[in-house]
Formats: structure tokens, C-alpha cells, sequence
């Protein structure tokens, strides 16, 4: 794991999400940034890091226990700041980095307000019979997933009857038309900045809900 990058609540802070990047792009990709930049002007502190295959320069993802420990490793040294460690926790990523968020989620993660999941990764591309649910019944904090209507990854209808089984909450907030990074085609009368916007809107209601629970 490199560095963790600490993107500033630049209101009262609501919350601190620990964001991990998607399998093919680190934390200094446009999404990432401009995302950890939208939460922030919305009050809420977002650190990031990358994977050790992502500093090292590979481009084959870890395997999962080694994500975990940097996941893991990350959220201790956002903690460890003294400007941070008091605030309500979230851990969260985009595809790959959601996946794994969920998994830390269902360790014992002390003081942990929910998780979020940026495009899930249901199953491969036109692999619906290899679905990654298993671990999903163990989750036991609340859960957005934001999942794109064309996602080839598996669609919010496919993400439904896998999540019956989760509690104690979970939401979905389908992003009307978008693939798996959200982009929408011209014909939905969508434009970028909308969807961006109603993404971050979504998410930063959904922490400000989640940071105020004991």
C-alpha cells in the first residue's frame, strides 16, 4: 500500500470514507480524484491509497487476503491522524475496490457506520452464473451500492434477490442509463455533471444518515 491521500471536509466534517480504486486505474485516476473532490466539498473527509500491485506497477490485482491487509492498513493510518480519528467511519471503492470494501465489512471493524460500493462487481461480463455473494449475508452494517443501469457487471435488477439476504440496510441507487463507470449516452438527456452530481448527492446523504446512528 502507498501513501494515504487525505482529500480535506472542506465543511464541518460529516464522516470519514476510506475509498480504494477499481482493478485497472489507482488512486490518482480522474474518478477517484474527482470523487474523493466532490465528497469533500460536500463535508465529507475521503482518504485513499493504492494496492501494492497498484504502487508496484502491476497490473494483475493481489490476490484477496493481501487487498484486505492494505484495505486494512489503510484505514489504521486515516484513523491514526489526529484529525481524523474521532469521525464517524465508512470504507467504501469502485468495483474491485467495493468488493473488498465489503469483505472488510464483514470483519469486527470497530466504530464502522456503513460501506459503499461504486459500481459492483457482481460477476464477470457475461458471467452471470459466477456471482460474488457469498460474503454478502455477513455484512452487518449498512451498504450503498450505486450501480448503473447497463452495467455489465450485473445490472440493479440482478443486484436485488442477492441482497435479500443482507442486513440490517442496504440501498441501492440505480444510476439511470450508466455503465459500469457511470457514463450515460446522449440519448438518456443526461449530461456528465448531472449524474456526477447525483451520485455525490446520494452518497453524501446516505453518510450525513449513517454517521448520526450509534
Amino acid at each position: 500500500m502507498t501513501g494515504v491521500t487525505h482529500h480535506r471536509a472542506e465543511a464541518p466534517s460529516r464522516g470519514l470514507l476510506v475509498l480504494a480504486h477499481g482493478a485497472g486505474a489507482g488512486q490518482g485516476h480522474s474518478f477517484m480524484v474527482r470523487m474523493a473532490h466532490g465528497l469533500a466539498t460536500r463535508g465529507i473527509d475521503v482518504a485513499t491509497f493504492d494496492f501494492p500491485y497498484m504502487a508496484a506497477g502491476r497490473k494483475t490485482p493481489d490476490r484477496l487476503p493481501a487487498l484486505l491487509e492494505s484495505f486494512r492498513d489503510a484505514v489504521a493510518s486515516a484513523r491514526g491522524r489526529a484529525e481524523l480519528g474521532g469521525h464517524p467511519l465508512f470504507v467504501g471503492g469502485k468495483s474491485m475496490g467495493g468488493r473488498v470494501a465489503t469483505h472488510l465489512a464483514t470483519e469486527s471493524i470497530d466504530g464502522l457506520r456503513g460501506v459503499l460500493a461504486l459500481g459492483y462487481p457482481l460477476h464477470p461480463p457475461s458471467r452471470v452464473d459466477k456471482p460474488r455473494v457469498n460474503h454478502l449475508s455477513q455484512i452487518r452494517v449498512p451498504l450503498l451500492i450505486v450501480q448503473g443501469e447497463r452495467d455489465n457487471f450485473g445490472t440493479p435488477d440482478e443486484l436485488r434477490p442477492a441482497l435479500k439476504a443482507v442486513r440490517p440496510a442496504v440501498r441501492i441507487h440505480p444510476v439511470r442509463d450508466g455503465d459500469h463507470s457511470f457514463k450515460v449516452r446522449m440519448s438518456s438527456g443526461q449530461s456528465p455533471e448531472d449524474v456526477h452530481k447525483e451520485i455525490l448527492d446520494a452518497i453524501a446523504a446516505w453518510i450525513a444518515k449513517y454517521a448520526k446512528k450509534r
